[in-house]
């Protein structure tokens, strides 16, 4: 069971999910900053001016006392940033892919070991000891 497990760590195995999981954490960041900066006003500007990240159901309004303090924060439903937690999830499915379908092109087919020359059979070998007694 030790040999199976150090075997299956010298195969590069965790290392390969190592570098995904670090290659995913920052790929997740640019992607989030793409969307929320680059992406979102686009959509907003064909929109009419709309922040998606705005958007939202309002359960239950502020309540403000007399001072301007709050004295009860608004509930709100925020289906705006979900729809851009979806189009980050879009964005981050996408570039994976390509990265994926980059790297399975690098990849060379593995070339199967030739195979080894068949011996001779059983029936073969008991004719050459049958032939090799009758020279005696």
């Amino acid at each position: 069971m030790l040999k199976e497990f150090k075997d299956f760590i010298m195969t590069g195995n965790v290392i390969d999910l190592a570098v995904a999981v670090i290659l995913a954490a920052a790929v997740g960041g640019v992607v989030s900053g793409f969307t929320n900066d680059i992406m979102m006003p686009i959509v907003g500007h064909f929109t009419g001016g709309v922040d998606f990240s705005d958007l939202k159901v309002v359960l239950s309004e502020a309540v403000v006392a007399a001072d301007g303090t709050i004295e009860k924060p608004e509930n709100a439903i925020m289906w705006g940033k979900w729809v851009n937690a979806l189009i980050n999830l879009i964005i981050v499915g996408f570039v994976l892919f390509m990265i994926v379908k980059a790297y399975n092109k690098t990849k060379k087919p593995k070339e199967e070991a030739p195979a080894a020359p068949a011996g001779p059979t059983q029936e073969e070998l008991l004719i050459q000891i049958r032939d090799e007694l009758r020279k005696k």
